[in-house]
């Protein structure tokens, strides 16, 4: 089942990323969208980073807030969808604004400045998120007291006929675990604390189901508290 999963994730994701909203929209009964705002609460400062922009609604979003949001994203193909996607809704003098703030890349080696970005933002990544890689590139590109802000999944749970349904097929799909939340908190103590990173998850209503949120903090390290490590 995970099997078949990974491998319809990949032809959404590329081959049929244009058909990404719809079935979004459809296997989430219309809460995707709302989802992936809950994150918005979490973002502090004003230059933001989004690994996997996908379609760009959030980059959209980012923008109108008057933040300086970047995305990222390995699929080529989500790559051209952000792209029209922004210029819809964007005046043709800022057209320039989709050529250079979204980027073609992978979480796991980031061409981006030290010390970038305020907050780094992600909603329904793969695996790679977790990767140590990721993690240590996260800590690099972000300033100190930064934010990884994290939401990896979301669980339904109204009681109505088509929510029970839809639970369920979360459930057995490995989608949305019954523990999802004790998962996550022992999948990121560890990886986190090692990147430097205080760790904390959270749980938001909304519209009939729970979001999780992974919060990691960029541990701030005065020159003073370096320079004593370096001398003892």
């Amino acid at each position: 089942m995970k099997t078949l999963l990974r491998f319809f994730f990949r032809l959404l994701y590329h081959q049929f990323a244009f058909t990404y909203d719809l079935v979004a929209a459809t296997v989430s009964f219309n809460r995707w969208k709302d989802w992936v705002m809950s994150v918005i609460p979490f973002i502090e400062g004003m230059r933001v980073l989004e690994i996997g922009h996908g379609p760009g609604h959030l980059q959209r979003v980012l923008r109108s807030r008057g933040l300086v949001a970047v995305g990222i994203d390995e699929s080529a193909q989500m790559g051209r969808l952000a792209k029209r996607n922004l210029r819809r809704d964007t005046p043709s003098p800022q057209s320039a604004y989709t050529q250079t703030n979204l980027t073609r890349g992978v979480a796991q080696s980031l061409p981006y400045p030290n010390e970038t970005f305020d907050t780094i933002v992600a909603t329904f990544p793969a695996e790679y998120i977790f990767d140590p890689k990721t993690l240590v590139e996260a800590g690099r590109v972000l300033v100190p007291g930064g934010r990884f802000v994290i939401m990896p999944g979301a669980a339904i749970t109204g009681r109505g006929t088509v929510d029970r349904v839809l639970a369920w097929i979360f459930r057995i799909t490995g989608e949305t675990p019954q523990n999802l939340s004790e998962i996550l908190r022992e999948r990121t103590k560890a990886p986190f604390a090692k990147a430097g990173f205080q760790v904390e998850t959270h749980e938001i209503d909304a519209k009939s189901s729970l979001v999780f949120i992974v919060v990691g903090t960029k541990n701030q390290i005065t020159e003073e508290v370096v320079h004593a490590e370096k001398t003892t």
